[in-house]
């Protein structure tokens, strides 16, 4: 009797952190509210270039070296592509040496998660909370203060210059 009780509680305790991560991610999302945008594929083409809709709709990856966005340096905000949503400041974002645009956080709201499962390793995916394009992976090797890294695609992004 032991013995079964020990295997549920290992059991349970197995399944709290994605339990505990699912009820975070609902949270997160009734403090932000923003305003979904939802698009047919016929308009998202329309909207689009090819390579962005292959990074934003069909969770794509540019190869690394290519993003204009890499040295960009001035303050502002980067946005996503898709639909304009402010994701990121341009005060968190720092060179990574990976090849693509990286920061250590995002603006509140701003992103949704899900986990990833195309490599051997879950990995965690994110993407835009608006319209629910792809623009990256989070991994747990960047700089204080949140030791996360936002890995982007640069082509999934655009840079809105702070005004003078």
């Amino acid at each position: 009797m032991k013995r079964r009780s020990l295997i549920k509680l290992l059991g349970a305790a197995a399944l709290l952190p994605v339990v505990g991560q699912s009820v975070l991610a609902r949270q997160d999302e009734k403090m932000t509210q923003i305003e979904k945008l939802d698009l047919t594929d016929a308009q998202w083409r329309e909207r689009l270039t090819p390579e962005q809709y292959h990074i934003l709709r069909e969770e794509g990856t540019e190869r690394p070296g290519t993003s204009e966005l890499l040295n960009e340096k001035r303050e502002g905000v980067f946005a996503c592509a898709g639909c304009d949503n402010h994701l990121f400041a341009s005060s968190t974002k720092y060179e990574s040496g990976t090849g693509w645009p990286s920061f250590f956080d995002y603006l509140p709201g701003a992103l949704g998660t899900k986990k990833d499962y195309k490599l051997i390793w879950p990995r965690t995916e994110y993407h835009c909370a608006r319209c629910g394009g792809h623009h990256g992976h989070v991994f747990n090797d960047g700089p204080e203060p949140t030791g996360l890294r936002y890995c982007n695609n640069g082509i999934a992004l655009k840079f809105i210059p702070a005004k003078a």
